[in-house]
């Protein structure tokens, strides 16, 4: 009869020996291991192994070599989602020279070596998506990053505010921005987009809170100017404010655009401002009114003088009469 093989292997079943807690899956170039609770890489892999999945274990850190008890020249692919990764040592991909895709997202990274890449110089795609949101790591990744040739990277799902120009390697392709924190792409960020280093650069940017204010018309400008490089342009929707809530950016008009004094700030900016303004209206009156009356006021003054003088002689005359001895001496004779 005919044998039929099994989309799942068993490891002892495996050609070339899976390891433990782990499937080959057809054949033993796809590897999966799924929630076994994995504290380390597994060491006994199939040599002939193109892609590798460990889900679910608590690798927690990857250490110098972390996939190098084997030799594995052919791992094309190394998926390490939710696996509690924290720290990546240097070298920690050594002995992967043909290495293209590297999937570390919703790991709660908190350290990234310098040379935590260099063990993978093919390294073309890097998935880091939900995998900066325990600590800011941004600055450490850039190090990281800087002699890689990467053509994609994905950052999606990490509350990130604004452009992460330093994580941005000249000769990036596609940069995978969705589901951030982002209101808007300022007029600097723009620029480092038209960086001739960045020029063929594509982004993604769906499901982010964008702000549709005076603020975001240099972004809708250079949108419709580069729309082919956001490659969901036509998905993008206002969030704010409420009137426009649902509203694709690309249908709307500059003018549409109006400033608002709701961010935090600027609403007690324009407090201060309006007070200023009252306050020098305010004195500007009362100038104009002291100019007006000027003579009356003058007059009023040198009223105020002489009455001022008339108590000032009276006091002075009952002080003379008291003073005097004979007024005294009279008032005291019966």
């Amino acid at each position: 009869g005919l044998a039929l093989l099994p989309l799942a292997v068993p490891p002892a079943a495996a050609p070339g020996g899976c390891p433990s807690a782990c499937y080959c899956v057809a054949t033993p170039e796809l590897v999966q291991c799924r929630y076994e609770r994995l504290e380390e890489p597994p060491r006994e892999l199939p040599a002939a192994v193109h892609n590798l999945s460990i889900a679910g274990s608590n690798l927690s850190i990857l250490p110098r070599a972390a996939f190098a008890a084997r030799p594995l020249r052919d791992l094309r692919l190394l998926s390490l989602r939710h696996d509690n990764i924290h720290t990546i040592e240097d070298m920690a991909l050594q002995g992967l020279p043909a290495l293209r895709t590297l999937d570390l997202s919703h790991n709660p990274l908190l350290s990234v070596a310098a040379g935590a890449f260099s063990g993978a110089p093919l390294l073309r795609t890097l998935q880091l998506n939900q995998a900066l949101l325990a600590a800011p790591v941004e600055e450490q990744l850039a190090l990281a990053l800087r002699n890689l040739t990467l053509r994609r990277l994905e950052l999606a799902g990490n509350a990130l505010r604004a452009l992460p120009a330093a994580l941005l390697p000249p000769g990036l392709e596609e940069l995978d921005l969705r589901n951030n924190s982002l209101q808007r792409l300022a007029a600097a960020e723009l620029r480092s987009l038209d960086a001739p280093e960045l020029r063929g650069l594509r982004l993604h940017l769906g499901a982010n809170p964008l702000s549709c204010d005076c603020a975001l018309r240099p972004f809708l400008a250079w949108l419709r100017s580069a729309r082919s490089r956001v490659l969901d342009a036509r998905s993008l929707r206002c969030a704010g404010p409420p009137a426009m809530r649902g509203d694709p950016l690309l249908r709307l008009r500059p003018e549409e655009l109006l400033c608002s004094a709701s961010e935090p700030g600027q609403l007690e900016t324009a407090s201060y401002v309006f007070f200023g303004i009252v306050l020098a209206l305010i004195g500007i009156v009362f100038l104009m009114v002291l100019y007006l009356n000027r003579r009356g006021i003058k007059r009023w003054l040198h009223n105020l003088r002489e009455a001022c003088r008339d108590q000032m002689e009276g006091y002075h005359y009952r002080y003379e009469q008291d003073a005097d001895p004979r007024c005294a001496s009279a008032v005291g004779t019966p």
